[in-house]
């Protein structure tokens, strides 16, 4: 898997959250150094973690909607002599 990148504009409205987290829950002020250095290692260690249960949940719901199709296309048959 490639590692997770954000362009800019992205990453500094990654960094503003994480920086408002830090000062409203932690009562501390984070740089936005600290805050991008923090921002890598959450994407680099943690990533992968939503990532994949992102995945997992893109994969459940394709499941279920070509469950839906098959039932659908079942219901499509007419009766025949022959067996399935």
């Amino acid at each position: 898997m490639e590692a997770i990148k954000f362009n800019d504009d992205e990453k500094a409205r990654l960094v503003a959250k994480l920086q408002r987290y830090f000062s409203e829950e932690l009562k501390q002020s984070i740089g936005r150094f600290d805050a991008e250095f923090m921002l890598d290692f959450l994407s680099e260690e943690l990533g992968a973690y939503y990532y994949n249960r992102g995945v997992a949940d893109a994969q459940a719901v394709l499941a279920a909607r070509v469950d839906d199709l098959t039932d659908a296309m079942w219901q499509l048959e007419r009766p025949t002599e022959f067996k399935r």
